[in-house]
């Protein structure tokens, strides 16, 4: 969305496949597969999003097997110990799911991500209805943005808004995503906040600056000098 701070509706994946709450195991198991995914939320009756079953939550059943002589130790063994017991969905799966809205910007689903360590997100509204899923790989679309396009963000929104000096005063360049700002301000205490501004826009890699203040005027020899 050219202009604007893209959000999460914005790279969604649209179409999620779910599992319903008393889906069986080996049924839960066949559906990862058919659908090459780790991971699927799962429902409750009025399709609200109640948990995420992964391939972790499934393999306590393996972890945890009577068989094994030497079982698995740690702080989560109760936990695990039950998830190896449950056979639907609803009991397999992790609670309450981490979820995102489709408003939320692009960096709080990173941050949702990276704190609770998961690799995808569902996307629900206000009422908790599955409307979609994020990856962090739909995260990274941003970066596909091409350079004209972050070029035209960064001249129209950041620069000509926040430079009091004529358009063409301050070029910019884009290569890759990397911008670089360029020419002469009259206050270049006004850089770093500018630096800041586009360094958030979306698709921007790294951000550049070798702007200057105004160029001084050649001192005359005082006989070129009006008298």
């Amino acid at each position: 969305m050219q202009g604007s701070q893209y959000t999460v509706s914005d790279v969604m994946t649209g179409t999620v496949v779910a599992l319903a709450g008393g889906a069986a195991f080996k049924e839960i198991v066949r559906t990862l597969r058919e659908w090459g995914v780790s991971a699927m939320p799962v429902l409750d009756e009025r399709g609200r999003v109640i948990g995420v079953v992964s391939e972790a939550d499934l393999l306590r059943k393996e972890e945890f097997r009577a068989a094994d002589p030497v079982p698995s130790a740690g702080p989560d063994r109760p936990h695990g110990a039950d998830k190896a017991r449950a056979v639907t969905a609803r009991d397999l799966a992790t609670v309450p799911a981490v979820t995102v809205g489709a408003d939320a910007t692009l960096a709080r689903a990173a941050r949702l991500m990276a704190r609770h360590g998961v690799k995808r997100l569902p996307v629900v509204d206000g009422e908790g209805l599955l409307k979609g899923i994020v990856s962090r790989s739909d995260l990274l679309k941003v970066f596909l943005r091409g350079d004209d396009d972050i070029a035209e963000e960064v001249r129209r929104q950041i620069v000509a808004g926040r430079f009091p000096v004529p358009f063409d005063a301050v070029d910019v360049e884009v290569r890759d995503g990397v911008v670089t700002l360029s020419g002469h301000v009259a206050d270049t205490s006004l850089v770093p906040l500018a630096v800041r501004l586009v360094g958030s826009v979306e698709g921007v890699v790294d951000v550049r600056s070798t702007i200057a203040g105004p160029r001084r005027r050649p001192v005359l020899e005082p006989d070129l000098t009006d008298g």
